[in-house]
């Protein structure tokens, strides 16, 4: 049962992003984000007009904590820039071997409004996407990486690919060989 001393709104949007990652977004209604809450129909859609809404907010709450997530796999790594953008791979390997892992929920959710590429929640996972490019191609800078710009976007390539991948194959390995070629990449 979800914490009473969280407010409202937090306990639905925490109850969207374990339901909507584990389930996918279409085959979750508002009815069981509402139960799962700890809240009746009318208290969500007084905090959320509707699904789409919800949908939204539930990737908006991911971002911040993936991009740290990621930015801490980098900065605990030993060695240079290439061993630290392999790290980020060697972790997502890691974390795809628990069994409550379903992969990159900003795709997956991409995925399941591909017919509706003008869903508010399709901008967020966009801007979620521009911003790892971003701050990579910052930290390839800052360590002199010719062509950064370019070079982070090929990581994203890979990246985005090992997640698709690992969605087909359900093969960690995948992601490990991704982060091969992101450090050669660099190298």
């Amino acid at each position: 049962m979800p914490s009473p001393e969280k407010p409202a709104r937090e306990r639905i949007i925490d109850a969207a992003n374990r339901l909507f990652y584990q389930e996918g977004i279409r085959a979750v209604s508002v009815d069981a984000v509402a139960e799962k809450a700890g809240v009746t129909k009318k208290t969500l859609y007084y905090h959320f007009k509707s699904k789409d809404d919800l949908i939204t907010a539930y990737l908006t709450s991911r971002d911040q904590p993936n991009l740290a997530l990621y930015e801490e796999w980098f900065d605990t790594a030993d060695g240079q820039i290439e061993d630290k953008v392999e790290a980020i791979f060697v972790h997502l390997a890691r974390s795809a071997r628990h069994s409550k892992w379903r992969g990159c929920g900003f795709l997956r959710t991409a995925a399941e409004l591909a017919n509706m590429p003008g869903h508010p929640a399709m901008k967020v996972g966009a801007a979620h996407k521009k911003k790892f490019e971003s701050w990579l191609a910052g930290r390839l800078s800052e360590a002199q990486i010719p062509r950064p710009e370019a070079i982070a976007r090929q990581i994203i390539l890979l990246l985005d690919g090992a997640f698709s991948i690992m969605l087909v194959h359900r093969d960690p390995d995948y992601i490990e060989e991704a982060g091969r070629a992101a450090r050669a990449l660099i190298a």
